[in-house]
């Protein structure tokens, strides 16, 4: 498969999910919007675009311009059934493009927290699988989507928030965490991120805890492998 991926700043590209892209044999574009010279690929040319995260947020056109092209783009890739996978930022601008809200979040929540599936998660058999036992995954945001309509369905929830991740269809998932996460990438976001740390909040941990807890970076790329393998499972079938 060719599959494209918009990243929005150095420190936060795909992380595991390059590594199980090239283990699969897909080839992999990307457009990099934190470069001058950025480009955006033809819609004919990809069968499957992933939208990583970022610290700005999906309002800041005025201060990132480009925001306005790449919710074009995630429109019409939507629009002619193409798969599309959100992570946290890119989530948001998903659920943005299908007519929801992005809003702040209760919590600011960084750090190392379970997830627990909803009622209607049980209605996707195989994601319900992955989230019954309630994972810790790695989280990092401020800002939140509102579920979007048409029989989207809301998957999960963390004991700071709501919302932690939709399934559109088929095609088209949002997760507002990093199951992408690697000890290299942990460390980038965090030395990047020491600002936000600063705070003692009841869902923000401190840059010891972030980094002495990656022991759940080897559970969170099993998650993100089954999701990749039943994402990209969907382009087959309907070839």
């Amino acid at each position: 498969m060719n599959v494209h991926y918009f990243q929005h700043v150095p420190f936060e590209g795909l992380g595991y999910i390059e590594t199980w892209l090239k283990e699969n044999h897909h080839h992999i574009s990307v457009t990099k919007f934190f470069e001058t010279d950025f480009q955006l690929p033809e819609i004919s040319e990809i069968d499957a675009l992933i939208v990583m995260g970022g610290p700005m947020g999906v309002y800041d056109e005025t201060q990132f311009p480009w925001l306005k092209q790449e919710k074009a783009f995630i429109k019409s890739c939507i629009q002619s059934g193409k798969n599309v996978l959100g992570i946290c930022l890119g989530a948001q601008l998903i659920a943005g493009c299908l007519g929801a809200k992005v809003v702040s979040a209760k919590n600011k929540e960084i750090g190392w927290f379970p997830v627990f599936p909803t009622e209607e998660c049980k209605q996707i058999a195989w994601f319900y699988e992955l989230f019954k036992h309630n994972p810790v995954v790695f989280h990092w945001h401020g800002d939140q989507f509102e579920i979007p309509q048409n029989s989207c369905l809301n998957l999960l929830y963390s004991e700071a928030n709501l919302n932690q991740a939709f399934y559109y269809n088929q095609h088209i998932i949002g997760l507002q965490f990093h199951l992408e996460v690697t000890i290299e990438s942990l460390r980038q976001m965090t030395e990047n991120g020491k600002d936000e740390l600063l705070y003692q909040l009841s869902y923000v941990q401190n840059e010891n805890e972030l980094l002495n807890n990656n022991s759940h970076i080897a559970q969170c790329n099993r998650l993100m492998d089954k999701i990749l393998s039943n994402w990209i499972n969907a382009i087959k079938s309907t070839l």
